[in-house]
């Protein structure tokens, strides 16, 4: 199955975030990024379930500012 933005509508693309942060059916409260400053992960990826940006380049981004130590 393709997660690509074009293949996908956004109730998919929900339930792709859905199920990437499930944790193994515990939720995301063992994840540690909210936490940890990284931020909501709904927030990180709504660019995606919108359809503005892949998960791939918003992975990309988000990864970016920790290696320029932005």
């Amino acid at each position: 199955m393709s997660i690509l933005i074009k293949d996908t509508t956004k109730e998919e693309r929900e339930e792709i975030i859905r199920r990437s942060l499930d944790c193994g059916g515990g939720g995301c409260e063992n994840c540690s990024s909210c936490w940890l400053g990284g931020g909501s992960p709904w927030d990180i990826y709504q660019d995606y379930i919108d359809g503005k940006k892949e998960i791939a380049q918003i992975n990309m981004e988000y990864n970016a500012r920790y290696v320029s130590g932005r």
